[in-house]
């Protein structure tokens, strides 16, 4: 078996993870870093990230390490939370015993794989990058205002006037959609997540979308720019009277799994909309039956 281990560029405290991982797999299986994560053990081979050909990818980090490295790689990653919140991930590397049981996991194949849906888009003709948690359309600068136009399909079907709008996969209802107020949508359920930034009506409203739409969003003619950013990477300026155009990717994002299900990963990370007290922590890839 070939594991692949890519960290967060500049957070040393990942450094210490990355070592336990390694001594975690010793000479089970083989191990590439990727070039993030190569002074973690200088002797062994690094690669780019998106040259990087293993069987699983472990990635240390938070949410944004997550991210992109599912925007850089294909390969099945198993993300392994050090961050804050770390809403992908199922392994906590800060719970004792979680990060190597984990790792126990994967080097004896006692794992899952699970797809999660992606949106692909283009400004006016241009493609963009894929986004595993949405695209954000927002005026520029920030701060300002704009109106904007809404299809579905090619037909038109309103305007919200807000200082952007975010089209999230079910993944992303739990990132930046959420802050705005959208619905909280479990991943098994596919579907797009309309939702405005900071409408300037109070009661405009998300809406949860056919994943087959195709989803129109035009910033009306009004002095200013507008911007789209796909997972809260580079923003690319909006032509005049271009539009963004968002529909389903036919590429898909693949996490490795151990069984932790979708509410015991948001349990104790005050995502959820009802108390949380009566629980100390939620599931552990710990606390499951060891590898046979």
């Amino acid at each position: 078996m070939k594991i692949g281990l890519t960290v967060h560029p500049t957070k040393p405290e990942v450094r210490p993870l990355g070592a336990r991982v390694l001594a975690a797999i010793g000479d089970r299986a083989e191990v590439v870093l990727s070039d993030s994560a190569a002074a973690i053990d200088p002797k062994r081979p690094s690669v780019p990230l998106d040259q990087l050909r293993t069987d699983v990818l472990i990635a240390i980090g938070g949410d944004g390490t997550f991210l992109h490295a599912l925007r850089r790689s294909s390969v099945p990653l198993c993300p392994v939370n050090a961050g804050t919140v770390g809403v992908l991930a199922e392994v906590d590397a800060r719970r004792p015993g979680e990060l190597e049981a984990a790792v126990g996991r994967i080097v004896d194949g006692r794992y899952s794989l699970e797809e999660r849906m992606k949106l692909a888009g283009r400004s006016g003709t241009v493609p963009l990058p894929d986004a595993v948690n949405e695209y954000v359309v927002h005026a520029a600068p920030v701060g300002a205002m704009r109106s904007f136009e809404i299809s579905f399909d090619d037909r038109v079907v309103g305007r919200v006037r807000a200082d952007g709008l975010i089209v999230a996969t079910p993944t992303g209802s739990t990132a930046y959609s959420l802050s705005s107020f959208g619905p909280i949508v479990d991943p098994a359920v596919e579907g797009m997540v309309l939702t405005a930034i900071a409408p300037f009506r109070a009661e405009t409203r998300a809406l949860v979308a056919d994943p087959l739409a195709t989803v129109g969003i035009r910033p009306v003619e009004e002095p200013g720019g507008a911007v789209v950013i796909a997972d809260g990477q580079e923003p690319v300026p909006l032509a005049a009277d271009a539009r963004v155009t968002v529909y389903r990717s036919p590429r898909r994002a693949t996490l490795v799994r151990f069984g932790v299900g979708f509410l015991e990963r948001l349990r104790g990370k005050r995502i959820l909309p009802w108390s949380e007290e009566f629980a100390a922590r939620g599931g552990s890839v710990a606390d499951l039956p060891p590898a046979a």
